[in-house]
C-alpha cells in the first residue's frame, strides 16, 4: 500500500529503473539580487545553505556532472540520472546561452535522461519556453517554479519580487508547451495561520502541475529573515508539529500530484532554526508512521483510495 504518491516511484515507472538527480551550478545569479527586480534577494534566502558541496566548486558543467555520477554510482549503484539546475535562477540568461549550457549537460553522459530547471516564474519568457519545448522532444524536461506563498502580502513581505498572478501565468504558458511542472512552496512563512497553510492544498490542486515540493520554513544563517527572527521571534514548526500538519495537508492534496519533498533541509552548520536533530530518513519514516497510525494517505479527503492502490 502506497500512502504517498512519491517521486522515486514515479521515476521508476517512467524510466523503468531508479533515476538520481545530479545537482549542478550553472553560474547563474538572480534578478531579485542584482537590481533587475529588487536588491538583496528573498528574505529567507542564503543560497549556500542548499547548494551541494559538490556543485559550484568546479569550472565546467561536464566536470560537475562527472563528479556527481561518480559519487552516486559508488554510493547507490545509480545507472540513470537527471540533471538538476538548482542554484539561483537557472533561466536568467540569454536564450542562446541557456541552450548551450543545457545541451552541454544533457549530452555530457549517455546515462542522463533529462533535466529539471529550478527558476522563478518571472524569468521564463516565451522564447525560452520555446527552446525548452524543442529540447523536450529528445530529453525529459521539468520546470521547477518557486511559488513559495499563495498570498501576495506574504510574497511582498519576503521581497519575492513577483505576485501569485505571475506564477499562474508562468504555469499556464508552460503547460501549453507540454512541459512538466513542479511547484515549490514554503509552509510557515511569518504571519500565515494554520488555516491559511491548509489553503495551499486546493490551490496546488487547481494549478494542473505534476509535482510539488513542500518545505517547512527553516531559517538559515546570514539571511535577512534569520536576523528578523533573532530581533522579533515568530513561530516555527517543531518536528512533531510538522509531522502532524503535513499528514493533514497530504490528506487534502490531489493524489495525482507527485510529491518530490515533504520537508525542507539545511545542513546544521547553516541552520538557525528549527533544530529537529533528525536525519532525512527519520523524518520521512515519522511521516509514514503517522499516516499509518491514522490509516490515512494522500488524497483521503477526496474519498480516493491510496495512490497506486
Amino acid at each position: 500500500m502506497f500512502r504517498i504518491n512519491s517521486f522515486g516511484r514515479w521515476l521508476r515507472q517512467k524510466f523503468g529503473s531508479p533515476v538520481f538527480k545530479i545537482s549542478i551550478d550553472g553560474g547563474f545569479t538572480c534578478p531579485n539580487r542584482d537590481g533587475t527586480v529588487a536588491w538583496g534577494g528573498c528574505t529567507y534566502c542564503n543560497n549556500d545553505s542548499f547548494r551541494p558541496e559538490s556543485a559550484g566548486h568546479v569550472e565546467t558543467i561536464e566536470v560537475q556532472i562527472a563528479a556527481g555520477i561518480a559519487y552516486l554510482s559508488e554510493r547507490f549503484r545509480a545507472e540513470r540520472f537527471l540533471v538538476y539546475w538548482q542554484s539561483f535562477t537557472n533561466t536568467y540568461a540569454p536564450v542562446d546561452e541557456l541552450q548551450k549550457l543545457y545541451l552541454q549537460a544533457l549530452d555530457a553522459d549517455p546515462r542522463i535522461v533529462g533535466m529539471t530547471v529550478g527558476t522563478r516564474p518571472d524569468c521564463v519568457e516565451e522564447e525560452k519556453l520555446e527552446m525548452l519545448e524543442d529540447l523536450a522532444r529528445d530529453h525529459y524536461v521539468c520546470m521547477e517554479y518557486g511559488l513559495e506563498s499563495i498570498f501576495d502580502d506574504t510574497l511582498s513581505k519576503v521581497n519575492r519580487g513577483h505576485d501569485s498572478a505571475c506564477y499562474r501565468d508562468a504555469v499556464s504558458r508552460t503547460r501549453r508547451r507540454g512541459l512538466d511542472i513542479c511547484s515549490h512552496v514554503i509552509l510557515g512563512l511569518p504571519g500565515e495561520t494554520r488555516e491559511q497553510l491548509m489553503a495551499y492544498a486546493p490551490v496546488l490542486n487547481g494549478l494542473g502541475v505534476q509535482f510539488v515540493k513542500l518545505h517547512h520554513l527553516h531559517l538559515v544563517k546570514s539571511s535577512r529573515m534569520a536576523k528578523e527572527f533573532e530581533a522579533h521571534p515568530f513561530p516555527l514548526f517543531e518536528f512533531e508539529d510538522w509531522v502532524t500538519f503535513i499528514c493533514s495537508f497530504l490528506e487534502h492534496l490531489d493524489p495525482a500530484i507527485v510529491v518530490q519533498r515533504l520537508f525542507g533541509w539545511t545542513p546544521e552548520e547553516h541552520l538557525v532554526g528549527p533544530h529537529w536533530r533528525k536525519n532525512k530518513p527519520e523524518i520521512y519514516r515519522a511521516i509514514l508512521h503517522e499516516l499509518e497510525r491514522r490509516d490515512s494517505w494522500q488524497g483521503k479527503a477526496f474519498g480516493c483510495p491510496p495512490p497506486g492502490f
